[in-house]
């Protein structure tokens, strides 16, 4: 999302996104009358609705991403809620990740139009999302003061009820998505709410809720197939006996308080300085990518080469805190030179050897490369016909809406493509097909007598319902092989790039200054 290009700032004096056209359109009437939800059974939403959410969500994300780990979980407290806090680059992609890998059911908050939009809204509402007015949207007139905060007041008074229950939920305090390699300033409502529910929880003898900083790691967040690490790390406690009873009293009876001023500000500190520490924290990318080329070069040249997308994440953090601590300019500088030469050519650290060349594809992974490719081409039939409406979908409106949402909604408009797609295209198409073989191909005289005589197979009706069920699965094994074949035509891709890259005078520059990074590595 873009910031600040027509010049509207906040009152501190910082760029504001510039509003899609989504958010732009303010239905106040839908807000003020968006579901409330209920904190008595194991949903704040509904239950089926919320349970085939994670369904669809987890599975969208296992062709979203080529890799996808999760640490940390175990440190989730199973004593009192949970409100996760994480820095906020990749769209719907971002509380996706979260709600998926986090074992308790959310309470939900978010951007006002997610429960206005048609299809989406629906979802929201059946989750029963609170809607949230941001600065953006008031200070551009979208919305009165008096309507934010109402709105926002309800919302917030929901969330914190549902965290002091015990149930989960996710704010992103930046308070909207972004392409930088660092924190945006952090708002306070994230804070607001967790101190309101510690206050609420502490007035109804339940347990304390807690803060959980989490990071969010993406190869190239825009990018479909790239790799991603959700990284949970140790809860902050909050400290309810500094909030007062009568705060505690007026939440139970309905009334939206604010905690005190100095102690939201002293959470938001707390709460930044640990975020800061599981987000690249450089001044761009630049200097990021160095880092992850130092983390590989040195792991590499101490026999410990990074073998995951979390493994080059924590080299690239180690190298960046030694850095910080004992500065090597030179060395930075060379790192920046090699690694923009890589991504020039859509190449990191993983084409480097531990002698500093470029990497040559070996007989047996070429092989592997190949038959994962040519095992794929059988399903393309069925990939496109199952597959290929959603997936031309999803390119358009990831293109389509750059400039409106920003680089970051690609991946949102292509996961939403994937798991809508999936639900409501298939069973139609499932059908159709299963009419073309009962119906045209005689199909049931070309079974067994054994199998055609059975119930199911008696009538044409029957038969047509049952190849429905059955083709559904063989859609998502199609889908899933042609996934793995793409992959390795981009890994057959990429090492014809590092070929390439080899023979020419920029790959001789970028061997030689490797090597010497190599050579003066710590040991």
């Amino acid at each position: 999302m873009s910031h600040g290009s027509d010049g509207a700032v906040d009152a501190q004096g910082n760029p504001l996104p510039v509003l899609s056209k989504s958010a732009s359109k303010m239905k106040i009437d839908r807000l003020l009358n968006t579901p409330l939800p209920t904190f008595t059974g194991n949903s704040p939403g509904s239950p089926f609705w919320t349970w085939s959410a994670n369904k669809l969500l987890k599975s969208t994300l296992k062709y979203q991403f080529r890799t996808f780990e999760t640490t940390g979980t175990e440190k989730i407290p199973e004593d009192g809620g949970t409100l996760c806090c994480a820095w906020h680059t990749n769209g719907l992609i971002d509380p996706t990740s979260i709600m998926t890998s986090h074992p308790k059911n959310f309470v939900l908050g978010g951007r006002h139009d997610l429960v206005t939009r048609p299809i989406l809204g629906f979802w929201a509402r059946k989750l029963a999302v609170q809607p949230v007015v941001r600065q953006a949207e008031l200070i551009r007139g979208g919305c009165s003061e008096e309507v934010a905060a109402t709105i926002n007041g309800r919302s917030l008074l929901n969330l914190s009820t549902g965290i002091a229950h015990g149930f989960g939920c996710f704010l992103f305090p930046e308070g909207t998505s972004h392409d930088e390699p660092h924190l945006l300033r952090l708002k306070t409502g994230p804070m607001r709410t967790a101190l309101s529910a510690a206050a609420l929880a502490k007035g109804t003898g339940k347990p304390i809720p807690w803060i959980i900083p989490i990071g969010l790691h993406w190869r190239v967040r825009h990018y479909w197939r790239t790799d991603a690490w959700v990284e949970y790390s140790e809860p902050i406690k909050l400290d309810a006996d500094k909030l007062g009873q009568e705060m505690a009293d007026k939440l139970a009876n309905g009334e939206w308080v604010e905690p005190p001023a100095d102690i939201v500000h002293s959470l938001r500190d707390e709460l930044r300085e640990r975020l800061e520490y599981l987000t690249p924290n450089a001044k761009d990318w630049k200097t990021y990518r160095a880092w992850h080329l130092l983390g590989h070069l040195e792991n590499i040249s101490n026999g410990k080469s990074p073998k995951t997308w979390r493994e080059e994440v924590l080299a690239a953090r180690e190298v960046r805190e030694r850095l910080s601590i004992e500065p090597n300019e030179k060395r930075l500088e060379d790192a920046k030179m090699a690694a923009n030469i890589l991504e020039k050519h859509a190449l990191d650290g993983r084409d480097i050897t531990s002698t500093g060349n470029l990497k040559k594809t070996n007989i047996s992974s070429n092989i592997s490369l190949k038959s994962k490719i040519i095992l794929a081409l059988p399903m393309l039939p069925i990939f496109f016909i199952s597959c290929g409406l959603q997936a031309i979908l999803g390119k358009y409106l990831g293109d389509k809406n750059i400039d409106n949402e920003g680089l970051d909604a690609r991946t949102s408009f292509q996961f939403l493509a994937s798991m809508f797609g999936s639900l409501f295209f298939w069973p139609p198409i499932a059908l159709v097909l299963s009419l073309i073989l009962v119906m045209q191909l005689d199909l049931l005289t070309a079974l067994p007598s054994e199998v055609s005589s059975l119930s199911i197979f008696s009538n044409e009706f029957a038969s047509t319902l049952v190849l429905t069920i059955l083709i559904l699965p063989l859609f998502a094994i199609s889908a899933l092989i042609v996934v793995m074949g793409w992959d390795s035509l981009e890994d057959e891709k990429r090492s014809r790039r590092r070929n390439k890259l080899r023979k020419s005078d920029e790959g001789r520059e970028l061997t030689s200054i490797c090597k010497e990074l190599i050579e003066s590595s710590p040991k």
